[in-house]
């Protein structure tokens, strides 16, 4: 029965002014309020300067988190336009910083190629922030205007002469929309130093003004061949980078790529300046031409047969770094996370490109054609061999028991999403999750030993590993090209294992497997750590845990009774029990979600961790060691 229309009329009606829609749901316009969307606000301005320097109007742009830990972002671009809209009766900086979809990148006057969120940018990050303040250095005056909330509490004043160019936007996060309001420097690092690489001859300066001291840095790059070889700096590389910038059909294409002897490809792709995690048709088009340009090249110089079949385009790109970086007029973008370009014709244009180029490259440099040919060749013997294995590693069905590795104690309910797998360092701490767990949703699956480091060894040796192979088919989700995360059994998998040294190492070889083969898990936010207390107090029937000194220590300085104090040294040292209560526990556990928030980051940690160069492990354990606590060798 249909219900009355009682208690709904116009008056029910929600109009949301200005920008009270970016404050009631922020959300929608910078992903989250977590430190994701946090750090956002700072690329959403940055973004606006590097609009500015690809147009040519600027060649340097200065980034710093303030003592107070507010934000400044200054360019010396051609300032924000100060004169009254002609619609609007306002200055045009106060219907920027107030009005969503309002900017210069809609007419196609203002900028040809533009990244951010395309007008609602500045307008957004005003929204959000506690109080912004805009400088504005144009046509040698100097103007200023401040904010709060998004509402403009002074009028835009002239400040009087001045010889410089620009806009400068001070800004602190509203603490009643953010989780927290502290950046992390490296963060902004990382995404100020990829804007460097693909905007060659911008100078980007960042400094840290808090205490307890200054930090600062400059980046600067020739183009994509400095971050080719940035990517590769922990690998052996088997070839020079190969390089080439061109405009064809109105787009900027350039792209740099270089061959190491790992067996994984990394290859990064960006649309005027933006990351897009999930490719296109410029990636696409990158793809096909390479895969099409070696074949063509091993036919031609009889180093494939007439009669043999084409090199597949994944054993071409074994070993592989590239960056493929297209500047377009009017990017489309789509996917999950719109982060996918999507305008058809730039696939035409980019294995145009890349074909002709990599084509003279492979003539010119006959010893370094060779040497990829051979990798490849290697590769797809390997591929032939890892097919075999992987056939081990599939489930005939979906539930079939007599699949699944002896070792694994399986969970009796059947929901993946209501099911868990802790995957567990040894048989001793084996043994006592299997009995302190609750069976109804909790699996476990004891590791012998440390597993095969994958960063140094191909797919097929990968599978030759009775653990990983039993890792894989509990999983259920097959591995490389059968992968399908549609089919794992578990929504929740742990990695449990002791902490000290040995424990650390199994968890980043596990880390490094899943990154490396089961990407998806984490980015799906599947996989997590495990934290076993390291002390137990006891006095009496009273008991306590502490996971780290500093709590212990707290603790300790405000009892005024003796207790008795156990190092927790492993997992096996624990009883059932108390494995149950203190990690296994949902109830009460304390555990870590592993997330990626920058592939290119986790890929260097891993590489540098994990690889054959030396050097650059050294170089990471240098400048983290001070992070360290807790260690027990």
């Amino acid at each position: 029965m249909k219900k009355k229309e009682e208690g709904y009329s116009a008056s029910d009606i929600q109009v949301l002014e200005g920008l009270e829609a970016v404050r009631l749901r922020p959300g929608m316009y910078i992903g989250s309020t977590g430190p994701k969307g946090l750090h956002h606000l700072v690329f959403e301005i940055v973004d606006n300067s590097i609009d500015e320097a690809v147009g040519g109007y600027c060649d340097w742009i200065d980034v710093r988190i303030k003592p107070d830990g507010s934000i400044t972002v200054s360019d010396n671009g051609r300032g924000i336009p100060v004169d009254i809209h002609p619609q609007m009766g306002l200055p045009a900086i106060e219907v920027i910083l107030t009005t969503l979809h309002s900017g210069g990148k809609f007419g196609g006057s203002g900028y040809n190629i533009s990244g951010g969120l395309h007008g609602v940018g500045l307008s957004v990050v005003n929204a959000l922030s506690a109080w912004m303040e805009v400088i504005v250095y144009r046509s040698g005056q100097t103007y200023t205007q401040r904010y709060e909330r998004g509402k403009p509490v002074s009028e835009l004043q002239n400040l009087g002469a001045t010889d410089r160019q620009g806009t400068t936007i001070h800004f602190y996060p509203d603490a009643e929309i953010f989780e927290e309001t502290v950046f992390d420097r490296d963060i902004l690092i990382q995404r100020l130093r990829e804007l460097s690489y693909l905007n060659k001859g911008l100078r980007i300066l960042f400094r840290d003004e808090r205490e307890p001291e200054v930090y600062a840095k400059e980046f600067s790059s020739t183009g994509l061949k400095d971050f080719v070889e940035y990517i590769n700096k922990s690998k052996e590389t088997t070839t020079d980078p190969i390089y080439f910038e061109e405009k064809k059909d109105d787009v900027i294409v350039e792209v740099a790529l270089q061959y190491n002897n790992g067996y994984t490809e990394n290859i990064y792709s960006f649309a005027n300046n933006i990351r897009t995690q999930e490719g296109g048709t410029h990636e696409t088009g990158f793809k096909n031409a390479l895969t099409r340009v070696i074949n063509d090249y091993a036919k031609k110089n009889n180093i494939l047969k007439e009669n043999e079949t084409n090199l597949a385009g994944e054993d071409i790109r074994e070993g592989l770094a590239a960056i493929i970086s297209v500047l377009v007029k009017d990017p489309q973008f789509e996917g999950q996370t719109k982060t996918k370009l999507g305008n058809t014709y730039i696939r035409g244009v980019v294995d145009a490109v890349v074909y002709e180029r990599v084509e003279d490259y492979l003539n010119e440099h006959p010893a370094a054609a060779k040497k990829i040919l051979e990798k490849a060749i290697s590769a797809r013997r390997a591929r032939e061999a890892a097919r075999k294995a992987r056939e081990l590693t599939r489930r005939k069905s979906a539930l079939e028991s007599t699949s699944l590795p002896g070792k694994l104690a399986d969970c009796s309910n059947r929901d993946p999403a209501q099911s868990e797998l802790f995957i567990v360092e040894g048989d001793s701490a084996g043994g006592s999750a299997k009995q302190g767990r609750d069976r109804t949703y909790q699996a476990i699956l004891p590791l012998r030993g440390k597993i095969l480091n994958v960063e140094k060894s191909r797919l097929d040796r990968v599978l030759s590993s009775e653990e990983i192979r039993n890792l894989i088919t509990a999983m259920g989700t097959g591995i490389g090209e059968d992968f399908d995360i549609k089919k794992a059994r578990y929504h929740k998998l742990f990695i449990m294992t002791d902490a000290d040294v040995d424990g650390a190492h199994i968890r980043i070889l596990l880390l490094t497997f899943f990154y490396r083969y089961m990407r998806e898990l984490i980015e799906q936010g599947y996989v997590y750590i495990a934290q076993p207390p390291l002390y137990g107090l006891k006095r009496g029937k009273e008991v306590h845990y502490f996971y780290n000194d500093n709590e212990l220590n707290a603790f300790l300085g405000k009892s005024d009774k003796k207790w008795s104090v156990q190092r927790y040294k492993g997992l096996g040292e624990m009883d059932p029990e108390q494995l149950w209560s203190t990690t296994m526990n949902a109830d009460n556990r304390t555990i870590l979600q592993v997330t990626i928030e920058d592939a290119i980051q986790a890929d260097e940690v891993f590489s540098n961790l994990m690889g054959d160069n030396v050097e650059p492990r050294k170089e990471f354990i240098n400048a983290n060691a001070r992070y360290v606590t807790n260690l027990d060798i």
